[in-house]
């Protein structure tokens, strides 16, 4: 699928070729496609990993409390003094380009990072009245996290998921993009737009514009699904005005009429 056609190099977008090729002769399409499997596996993996490491750091940091919290959140503060992207290059230029090593970095600082937002929904649950019953009654930390704390906090994990999702495939183009990503000849939509893509931009622009194209649908998508997902989990927020807003607007019209 991506063989080399020394006949056809640099062949704009036709019915033989839809997106063109690039400079060795490789049909843009199949590696277009080809692409967006790689993206969306770094995506779902690394959001896996850093959601696990969310609800890890969140529930110890927020319901313990103490010396611990402070420990935790100043490493937390500490990681976010750097810049995530100059941090990134770092770790990948330590243990080099890959696909399962760009998951597990971008998994781990933004499961590090992004901690803070459960440890929030955490200590606001915690102060509840059923945590106190729970523990009056002597139900173990174990049975209050997995039963009381971690029911309600799904919704922020569940919108952090998705709103995390378009951020490290965008990371991952980012890092391919500058050559610490995806080591060719695996096809990435950031690796596509750096070298061959941006040295024969002008002469054959759609070797930039196909793989920017594919980055900016499926980011806007997701962040379409993230979106409809905080809508559906916030009553709130249901239907644009959600349901609060609903029923103020008609008991507005009421009170006028």
């Amino acid at each position: 699928m991506n063989e080399s056609h020394t006949g056809d190099l640099l062949v704009e977008p036709s019915a033989k070729y839809w997106m063109g090729t690039d400079n060795v002769g490789r049909d843009i399409l199949s590696r277009v496609i080809f692409g967006a499997r790689i993206s969306v596996i770094i995506g779902l993996a690394a959001s896996t990993i850093a959601t696990i490491l969310n609800l890890i750091i969140g529930i110890v940091s927020g319901y313990i409390g103490g010396k611990l919290d402070l420990i935790l959140q100043r490493a937390v503060d500490t990681l976010m003094c750097f810049p995530s992207l100059i941090l990134l290059m770092v770790f990948m230029s330590i243990i080099g380009p890959g696909i399962w090593q760009i998951i597990i970095v971008l998994g781990i600082v933004w499961g590090i990072v992004a901690s803070r937002v459960i440890r929030s929904a955490v200590i606001g649950i915690k102060q509840d009245e059923y945590i106190a019953a729970a523990v009056a009654i002597g139900c173990s930390h174990t049975r209050i996290f997995i039963r009381h704390i971690l029911p309600n906090i799904m919704a922020p994990t569940i919108i952090l998921f998705s709103i995390r999702l378009p951020q490290v495939i965008l990371t991952e183009a980012a890092l391919s993009f500058l050559g610490y990503g995806i080591p060719p000849p695996f096809p990435s939509w950031g690796g596509m737009l750096s070298g061959s893509g941006r040295n024969y931009m002008f002469q054959a622009p759609w070797m930039a514009i196909w793989p920017g194209m594919a980055l900016a649908i499926v980011v806007y998508g997701v962040n379409m699904f993230g979106d409809a997902v905080r809508d559906l989990l916030d009553p709130r927020l249901r239907g644009g005005v959600g349901s609060y807003g609903v029923s103020n607007i008609f008991n507005s019209r009421e009170k006028s009429e």
